[in-house]
């Protein structure tokens, strides 16, 4: 079964792909399936966003889609960056730049209070539009350093156990992540609605 993802966005695609080729779901990009355009995510939510882009694939194809909005929210920062995540360091930063401004936030945040979550939102619309959403969640904090080269986004100073996500192997990050969990659920809706996915 193949996938429409209502992103460009390399990493997200390759991440996907590990996540659900085991379930014999193949993830395309919307510009390969021929909505070759960018959403604007306005949204207040990240399921707000991520209905945001799938509509506008599924408008565009007319096939069902799936779209993700994800971000990171920190205790100490009242849930920041949150749906502004990859803005949070303005509009065409790096990864890197992100995560320094980030830990140049809490650099005087004892280690208690560094606590956060990864969050994601997917958003699938099916063959009539309808919507179903699929929540996933990763408790973790915030390092002081970064770590690792795995990964990408805020891994490298999001911490889980001993490990930042960018320190693990795709595996073992899919296996806890926020974006693993929702895809996971959504499989199971998939395979109970007896779409062709593998059983």
């Amino acid at each position: 079964m193949k996938v429409i993802l209502a992103s460009n966005n390399k990493n997200k695609i390759r991440e996907m792909q590990q996540i659900l080729a085991p379930f014999g779901m193949e993830v395309i990009s919307q510009k390969e399936a021929g909505a070759d355009f960018e959403v604007e995510e306005n949204g207040t939510t990240f399921a707000e966003n991520a209905e945001l882009k799938a509509r506008a694939v599924y408008e565009r194809l007319g096939v069902p889609v799936i779209a993700d909005d994800s971000g990171l929210a920190v205790d100490a920062l009242n849930g920041a960056p949150g749906v502004y995540s990859h803005r949070y360091a303005g509009e065409n930063a790096t990864d890197e730049e992100r995560c320094q401004k980030l830990l140049c936030e809490l650099k005087n945040v004892p280690a208690e209070q560094r606590t956060a979550r990864f969050l994601c939102e997917i958003c699938y619309l099916d063959e009539n539009g309808d919507k179903h959403f699929f929540t996933g969640s990763c408790e973790g904090f915030i390092g002081t350093e970064p770590k690792g080269s795995n990964g990408f986004g805020y891994d490298p100073v999001f911490c889980s156990g001993d490990k930042t996500l960018a320190e693990m192997t795709d595996e073992e990050k899919n296996r806890i992540s926020h974006r693993g969990k929702a895809l996971r659920l959504f499989q199971a809706y998939l395979k109970e609605r007896n779409t062709d996915v593998d059983k």
